[in-house]
Formats: C-alpha cells, sequence, structure tokens
C-alpha cells in the first residue's frame, strides 16, 4: 500500500463521519428533528452536543484535507491541471473554518456575524467543490480509466448546484433539514467515491 492509497482512505472514512456525525446527533439530542433541523444546528451555539459534533466535523474535513494534499499525484493520470485538487483543498480548509470559529447562533439562527459567516463559508465550500468537480472533469474525460468518472463527476457538479440552489431557496422552511440532507448527499458520496477511484488507480 502507498501513500496515495493511504490518503485515498482517508478520504473515504470522511463522509462516513459525517454522516454519522448527524444520525447519531439527531440521535442524542430529543428535541431535533431530520426533517425540520439543519445539519449546522447540531454545533451551533448551545447545543447539548456542540463539542462532540464538532469533533465529528473536524475530524472529518481534516482526513479531506490529507487527502486533497496528495489528490494531484494520487490521480495517476499523466499529469494534468492542478486547479481541481487546489479548489478541493481550500473547501476542506473552510470546513475546518466553519466547524473551530463559525458556528451558527443559538437554536440554529443566523444572527450574529459568525452565524453569518457561517452561511457565507458553507456555501462558498460548495460552490469551490462544484467547481472541482468540473475541473476534474475537464482534467480526466479523455483518460483512460477515468473518462466514466469524469462523466459522474459532471453530473455530481450539475446535481449538486441543483441541490445548493433549491436548499437555499427553502433555508427558512419547515422542511430545509430534509432538503439540506438531500442537498449534501451528491458531496457526501463524491467525497468517498473519488478517493475509492485513486485507492483503486494506484
Amino acid at each position: 500500500m502507498n501513500i496515495y492509497q493511504i490518503l485515498a482512505i482517508c478520504g473515504m472514512i470522511s463522509p462516513l463521519i459525517y454522516t454519522a456525525m448527524w444520525i447519531s446527533g439527531g440521535r442524542l439530542q430529543s428535541d431535533y428533528s431530520h426533517i425540520r433541523d439543519d445539519i449546522s444546528s447540531l454545533f451551533a451555539v448551545g447545543a447539548p452536543h456542540k463539542r462532540l459534533m464538532q469533533s465529528f466535523i473536524i475530524v472529518s474535513s481534516v482526513l479531506l484535507f490529507l487527502f486533497y494534499i496528495g489528490l494531484h499525484e494520487g490521480l495517476n493520470d499523466g499529469g494534468g491541471s492542478v486547479v481541481g485538487p487546489l479548489l478541493f483543498l481550500i473547501g476542506s480548509v473552510l470546513g475546518i473554518l466553519i466547524a473551530l470559529f463559525f458556528p451558527l447562533d443559538v437554536g440554529g439562527e443566523i444572527i450574529t456575524w459568525k452565524g453569518k459567516m457561517h452561511i457565507i463559508l458553507v456555501i462558498s465550500m460548495g460552490i469551490l467543490t462544484i467547481a472541482g468537480m468540473i475541473a476534474l472533469w475537464f482534467r480526466l474525460n479523455i483518460i483512460h480509466g477515468w473518462s466514466t468518472f469524469a462523466t459522474y463527476s459532471l453530473v455530481s457538479a450539475i446535481l449538486a448546484l441543483i441541490l445548493l440552489i433549491i436548499s437555499g431557496i427553502f433555508v427558512k422552511g419547515k422542511y430545509r433539514g430534509l432538503l439540506e440532507r438531500l442537498g449534501v448527499t451528491p458531496f457526501q458520496l463524491y467525497y468517498f467515491i473519488l478517493p475509492l477511484m485513486v485507492f483503486l488507480n494506484n
């Protein structure tokens, strides 16, 4: 097993930890609804298990960061643009910053500058990731062994963008929790499949 495969395993573990976070967090908090409440409310100011949920997010983001450090070389495609891996790397740094310094306000509200920064950074992270997906589509589209994944990357980018817009429109609605979970699904699947592909191609 080489270094790129080890980093790929880190990448594959990341979305599993993230998913475990919101599932376990919802179970631990009796008044929490996966349909009504967004995921960020689990580590908002004053949340009953804030530190635990925050730890989940930090670990998940750090694992993605480690994977993205080796992504450019780990793609093993004969070289190509560094844009996609760099966009992913920056996005993972934003994830760490969100968990450490920018929680939502009490009750998952958006009132203080930190709460507003939380939303700005989450949206920025989503846009960076979508742009990274598109960049990888350009890079891998004609590479043997990667062309199918390249198509998946483009489809994921389009689907993620559509769901991100829908989630934004209904951010104050009573189904925002459900819509957010649907919205993060393309991202979390991608976070698992990309490192899986790197693992298999090394």
